[in-house]
């Protein structure tokens, strides 16, 4: 139960009911409104990290580090409404105008995405404002809604509001399931203004916003308001720092002490309040370890929607895209749920196996740390596809041979192809070009047929070229050409053109792009293009209008085409792949998925119930603003990474691994010697115990419970 907003006490007044029920017909526009909520949170941050990357040119880095900047904002903010609803305002109204402020992001956003709407500089100070809004919003109602919908319910309907919460956590998770699954066929599926349509994206989270605050604001009869009350998390924090401040005045060694530190508040604060905040303390000091669980379970959005972009997205019937990923966590959340509360936690008490709360959060990090291993291992095998990382003082060279007989190829000063290089022969890779500096002139030699011919090239360093080598009037020539030096972007192919012929031609690919390419083995810029078969393009001459067949462009590749010859309608065609498709497929994410998915399972739900059965019900509002926060804290230790030590992504993944296995060790240390309560039971007995020296001072009762 979320109860960021403490549930008051209200005096039931007549309701109206659903079908005769128990339940409250208002609890009907709560949950539709969530559902909303987080379809429109989930559907827009889904693409948020392939906007950086796309929209802005931004690096991955860069990319990573602002998606989490804006993640761990929103696990802040709901501090924030808290304090809002419990001090000033009240729930209700809270989450009327900081849904407004949601919206109002939302938008700001959408309109941030339009490419015809100023410069870069414009798209990037829209987004950023229109992210800061969405995190004061979504933050700011986290809180409040759940704890409002409780708030509907009268007291003796304890079950049904148990229930009403099972429903409110199942409209969360499938507004997640579906935003994340359709979102992202919006962006690359529909296209608008020439490229993916990241307004649209935007846009319809924005509409499901807008729909979810009037369906809100639509059942404002019906509800039971509750005025503030005050918030109990100020009062904690007021009673630590006294606390603290009246400790550091009296250090002198004549003054007694005091058998808790918190004890120094006794003079202003009840024994009752004093002996809660300890309660509290004692789960928050727990706490200190999970927010590397939140550092690895978040990358799902970042660093794993990367990775997908290098991989094979075709799984025969549907081509997925990269970014749609991320459903598979709240679909097997779903489907995780009921299995291990009704099968996996029953089977292993059956087993004499004392699974205690602490051993299942333990076992989750462990989960999430497998997953990262496994990721770290799926992007090895993915980089064996990448282009050889480039260094200063050397490039990357291949040879096209497109005359119809052997080439030899010899380089100055360079030990390299050391075999003829046949007619239209597909080179296996890139050969390493030494430099003795930052550019450099180099003598090619070709022989061919009996003669020998030399070609002076600058090459630069850091660089990729293909030597490509023809037949022109009756003799031998060639052209030095730069390449791609890196792997298409999002599963883009890339591909350009050689005209082999004696006249112009233009070509058109998918009826949208048209190239021109001058004769004479002229060679065109570099096209991006979808993952496709492409047979039905145009090419189009002096003489007439051929059909361009291409064939499959796969992910992640980049092509050289040579148009060759036009005969009976069509175009003779010749293509290399210079740089290899993305060969590993998207399914072998689906066991990283798995385990941080169950580790999810065994780690937040338990540690919330774990945590709330620890501390007195007015305190829970403490706890739930303290478990947030360790979201927050997760997602700024992944900014800190992403920017302060970059590394290779499977180093990085490893990295992560290892520090998760570390804090499970000491998070399991301090669960050996934590000492569990029954809160009411310690409440019981600290109202009979009394210090006699201080008065109204509390003593902690302790039981020792292993691991």
């Amino acid at each position: 139960m979320d109860e960021g907003c403490p549930l008051l006490d209200v005096q039931a007044g007549p309701m109206q009911k659903l079908c005769g029920s128990n339940y409250p017909l208002s609890i009907a526009f709560i949950v539709v409104n969530e559902f909303c909520e987080r379809f429109s949170y989930y559907g827009m941050r889904a693409v948020l990290t392939l906007y950086f990357i796309s929209f802005f040119h931004w690096d991955e880095n860069l990319s990573t580090a602002v998606y989490h900047a804006f993640s761990a904002l929103c696990y802040f903010t709901p501090v924030i409404g808290a304090i809002m609803a419990d001090s000033w305002l009240g729930k209700y109204k809270t989450i009327i105008y900081l849904s407004i402020v949601y919206v109002v992001g939302h938008l700001i956003k959408s309109v941030g995405a339009i490419p015809s709407l100023g410069n870069q500089a414009v798209h990037v100070v829209l987004s950023m404002v229109g992210l800061f809004l969405i995190a004061l919003g979504t933050g700011g109602i986290k809180p409040c809604v759940s704890a409002f919908g409780g708030d509907q319910f009268e007291e003796e309907h304890t079950s049904e509001r148990s229930k009403f919460f099972s429903v409110f956590y199942l409209s969360i998770n499938a507004g997640s399931l579906i935003s994340t699954f359709v979102t992202p066929v919006l962006r690359g599926d529909v296209k608008c203004f020439g490229e993916d349509c990241y307004a649209l994206a935007f846009g319809v989270p924005a509409a499901l916003m807008v729909l979810a605050l009037v369906v809100f604001i639509a059942g404002s009869g019906l509800y039971r308001k509750t005025p503030p009350q005050g918030n109990v998390l100020l009062e904690v924090c007021k009673c630590i720092g006294f606390a603290i401040k009246n400790r550091l005045k009296n250090r002198s060694h004549q003054i007694p002490k005091r058998d808790h530190w918190l004890d120094w508040a006794s003079e202003q604060y009840s024994k009752q309040l004093i002996a809660e905040v300890k309660m509290v303390t004692r789960v928050l000091f727990l706490f200190l370890p999970l927010p590397m669980f939140w550092a690895l379970f978040d990358q799902q959005g970042s660093r794993w929607t990367l990775q997908a972009t290098k991989m094979n997205a075709d799984f025969g019937i549907y081509v997925l895209q990269p970014d749609q990923m991320q459903f598979l966590n709240p679909l097997l959340i779903l489907v995780f749920i009921p299995i291990f509360d009704l099968g996996l936690y029953p089977l292993i008490s059956m087993c004499k196996f004392n699974f205690t709360p602490i051993r299942k959060m333990a076992t989750g990090m462990i989960l999430a740390g497998m997953a990262f291993g496994l990721a770290a291992i799926v992007e090895v095998k993915i980089n064996e596809t990448d282009m050889p990382q480039l260094v200063p003082k050397e490039s990357l060279i291949q040879v096209l041979n497109l005359a119809k007989n052997p080439v030899q190829v010899t380089i100055q000063d360079q030990n390299l192809f050391q075999q003829p290089v046949e007619a239209f022969q597909n080179p296996d890779e890139y050969s390493h070009l030494i430099l003795n500096g930052e550019q450099q002139s180099l003598r090619f030699i070709l022989q061919h047929q009996g003669s020998s011919l030399a070609f002076n090239y600058t090459v630069k360093e850091k660089s990729v070229y293909s030597l490509i080598v023809f037949e022109a009037e009756g003799s031998l020539s060639s052209r030095l050409i730069t390449d791609l030096e890196a792997k298409p972007e999002n599963g883009l192919a890339a591909v350009r053109f050689i005209n082999g012929l004696s006249q112009d031609v233009n070509l058109t690919i998918d009826s949208k792009q048209f190239i021109p390419v001058q004769r004479n083995y002229g060679v065109s810029g570099y096209s991006l293009v979808e993952r496709d078969t492409y047979d039905n393009g145009k090419c189009i001459t002096e003489t007439g209008e051929f059909t361009l067949d291409l064939g499959l462009l796969d992910f992640g590749a980049s092509y050289t085409v040579v148009i060759t010859n036009v005969s009976g309608g069509g175009v003779q065609t010749w293509k290399s792949e210079d740089i290899k498709a993305n060969n590993v497929h998207m399914a072998w994410q689906l066991p990283q998925y798995l385990l941080i998915s169950a580790g999810e399972v065994m780690f937040s739900i338990t540690g919330l119930a774990f945590s709330y059965s620890q501390s007195p019900a007015s305190m829970k509002s403490v706890l739930q603003a303290g478990w947030l926060l360790t979201v927050a804290v997760g997602n700024t230790l992944v900014l800190v990474v992403a920017q302060a030590a970059p590394m290779a992504q499977w180093a990085e993944f490893v990295l992560f691994t290892v520090l998760l296995f570390a804090v499970c060790i000491i998070f399991s240390i301090m669960g050996y010697f934590y000492v569990s309560v029954d809160p009411e039971d310690l409440e019981e007995k600290e109202e009979k115990r009394e210090t006699p020296s201080r008065g109204n001072m509390i003593s902690l009762v302790t039981q020792k419970t292993k691991l």
